[in-house]
């Protein structure tokens, strides 16, 4: 599947590609089995938030060492790493087990409108804003 991130809903969005991940679209969505397809989205600096979550929404990682929290804010993540705002929203979604490890790998996130795998052919997501 692919998916075009632009003006879209951060939230909503993930909860699509969750969706599809898990194979819950499908009629023969089995849980705990991967009957989900591959997801990658496109253009995902484009994605919009509702509300102050620009600023206020922040996103921590911690390097290990005494006093390694880094804090930075959805507007600067967008910025330098939009790959990861997508990726940790999907991640949300997904079971914290081997299982949503294994089906967080078919996630492929691209922050511009080109990707390599254009020889698969993905189908375009039918979205409910087109």
């Amino acid at each position: 599947m692919l998916v075009d991130a632009t003006d879209q809903n951060l939230g909503r969005l993930a909860t699509q590609v969750a969706t599809i991940l898990l194979g819950k679209n499908k009629p023969d969505f089995t849980p705990g089995m991967d009957t989900g397809d591959y997801v990658v989205v496109i253009n995902c600096e484009r994605v919009q938030v509702t509300g102050t979550k620009m600023d206020v929404k922040m996103y921590y990682r911690h390097s290990g060492y005494p006093s390694g929290l880094t804090a930075i804010s959805l507007r600067q993540q967008l910025q330098k790493h939009p790959e990861r705002v997508i990726q940790s929203a999907v991640w949300g979604m997904l079971p914290h087990n081997k299982y949503g490890r294994q089906l967080i790998k078919k996630l492929k996130v691209y922050a511009g409108p080109d990707h390599p795998h254009t020889a698969q052919h993905p189908r375009p997501l039918a979205t409910g804003k087109e």
